[in-house]
């Protein structure tokens, strides 16, 4: 009567350790990638700023004919 009980309980704890033990894998694996997306959406940012920065700089100082 109590073997399913003693089975069901015996599945919880190993799934409840499993589950800890991956939080501790996953977790910070999960922090390391999204801190290198960010780094790495920041340097486009700023790489894009530059460029924009540039472009408008020579579109500025472009001379065109005056006439």
């Amino acid at each position: 009567m109590l073997k399913p009980v003693a089975t069901l309980a015996a599945v919880g704890i190993v799934g409840v350790v499993a589950l800890k033990l991956l939080g501790f894998v996953f977790l910070p694996m999960v922090g390391i990638l999204l801190g290198f997306l960010f780094m790495a959406l920041k340097i486009a940012l700023i790489v894009a700023l530059i460029w924009w920065g540039f472009s408008l700089f020579r579109k500025w100082t472009e001379r065109g004919s005056e006439a």
